[in-house]
């Protein structure tokens, strides 16, 4: 279980547990056949090659089938080798917090020390001038601190006492080894932004691209112009540009950046929960050149209201930027017809329990935050099953974890979410760098913590 313990107050999440307890197995299956009207330019076993573009042929239909087809997919067959994959715990080794508490006292008395020096210099009356933005920010913070200290503290004590938490030594704490990342994946992004130019691509409804136990080549463009789904119980390995990705069961994905998401819409699903992490703009994003960021126009136009079910779950990550906050509560979500329900918190400790940034903090606080709401006006669809009762949402939550060192490796929300959502509806995700079993994800970096790299290959067995 990747939830260790939970009180009112919220969840004490394993990130790492929740992605090793997905079914990672990759099943060396044997060559495959494939129906007369596919495009095959070669076969590799257990892998799914996708070649380099060479023209824009639009396809038709793509499903791969195997002749020699298993007959007990979901339990195996005992003389298919099988290798299994988990992620790499040392991603999630945050042993001590990026900002110490002394180190944050340090970082005051400097900048003191500096305005105090600037204020001599240029005679300005006060000694400390905050902007309006950060007032607010200041404001925000003093209402919810006691919520997020008191919830976090019980929260921590839990892991410490069931030993997932635990305290480290003066001498390990001071001699954490160097981590090394695993080597740059291709750019998804990049690739996504060429794949404007392939106009051809979007200008015919395409069908779902299903891998459906063979493993095969196709042509680049699929990967593009339509979904992909691995509707099998094991997972699949794509190559992509010569990076290999791991296809987790029973997932599904579209990678393209938001100008081209119509395959999206085309997939004729109404989703029950809507998961959204915008690429918000901020200086650090303008410095670092990290990402690509969305203004809040570009944000206003993803078409939520037309992939949402009635009465469907919207949650958007949000930085403590009120800024942010308020785009998303008094514009965003009324433009969309979703009305704001809770305002959760997500809380990033160490493996020792600490906050990763001091709490109090001016510059960077240990918490992030979720607005979840609810879309209004809309009809109920009558083949959904209206018996089934879910909780109603609470007003504050607290998700506290470990977080991965991987930029923007937001913690699984499916645990958390399984008391108020319908066990068998349909989840969407919205920017996502990494899939889930039972989620459709979508964003220009989708499959970008899916590269095998990130994994490391821990048994083979017959």
């Amino acid at each position: 279980m990747s939830v260790i313990y939970q009180l009112p107050s919220g969840w004490l999440l394993d990130h790492l547990s929740f992605i090793n307890k997905i079914n990672y197995q990759l099943h060396q299956h044997h060559e495959p056949c494939c129906n007369e009207n596919e495009t095959i330019t070669s076969i590799h076993s257990g892998s799914l090659q996708v070649d380099s573009l060479s023209s824009f042929r639009p396809t038709a239909t793509f499903t791969a089938s195997d002749s020699t087809k298993l007959e007990n997919e979901d339990g195996g067959n005992s003389n298919i080798p099988i290798q299994k994959y988990v992620f790499r715990s040392e991603l999630f080794d945050i042993t001590k917090p990026y900002i110490t508490s002394s180190g944050f006292e340090d970082c005051q008395r400097n900048n003191e020390k500096q305005e105090e020096t600037s204020v001599i210099r240029k005679k300005r009356k006060r000694c400390v001038a905050f902007n309006q933005g950060e007032l607010d920010a200041m404001e925000y913070h003093s209402k919810i601190r006691m919520l997020i200290l008191d919830g976090s503290s019980q929260l921590i004590q839990g892991g410490l006492k069931s030993g997932f938490l635990c305290p480290l030594s003066e001498n390990r704490n001071n001699c954490r080894e160097h981590i090394t990342l695993p080597l740059d994946t291709c750019n998804l992004s990049e690739l996504c932004e060429m794949a404007k130019d392939w106009s051809v691509l979007y200008e015919k409804e395409l069908q779902t691209l299903q891998l459906m136990g063979a493993d095969i080549s196709v042509a680049q463009q699929d990967l593009f112009s339509r979904i992909v789904e691995n509707n099998s119980s094991f997972t699949k390995i794509i190559t992509f540009m010569g990076q290999k990705y791991l296809l987790p069961p029973k997932s599904s994905f579209l990678l393209s950046d938001i100008s081209c998401m119509q395959p999206l819409l085309n997939y004729r699903k109404k989703y029950d929960v809507i998961v959204i992490d915008p690429p918000w703009q901020n200086k650090s994003v303008k410095r670092s050149n990290r990402y690509s960021y969305l203004s809040p126009v570009q944000i206003k136009q993803i078409p939520v209201p037309e992939l949402a079910a009635s009465d469907c779950l919207v949650i958007t990550w949000v930085t403590n930027r009120q800024k942010h906050l308020r785009f998303v509560k008094e514009e965003l979500y009324p433009f969309w017809s979703v009305e704001v329900v809770a305002e959760w918190h997500w809380v990033k400790i160490t493996c020792s329990g600490e906050f990763v940034f001091p709490l109090d903090s001016l510059h960077k606080k240990p918490y992030e935050v979720l607005i979840l709401g609810r879309i209004q006006g809309k009809t109920a669809l009558s083949l959904r099953n209206t018996n089934e009762e879910v909780l109603p949402i609470p007003d504050h939550k607290l998700i506290v974890s470990v977080p991965c060192i991987l930029h923007s490796h937001k913690p699984p929300l499916a645990e958390v979410l399984k008391d108020y959502i319908k066990p068998d509806g349909e989840y969407l995700e919205l920017f996502a760098r990494n899939l889930q079993p039972g989620w459709t994800s979508w964003g220009n970096e989708v499959l970008k913590f899916q590269h095998v790299d990130y994994f490391i290959a821990v048994e083979s067995k017959s």
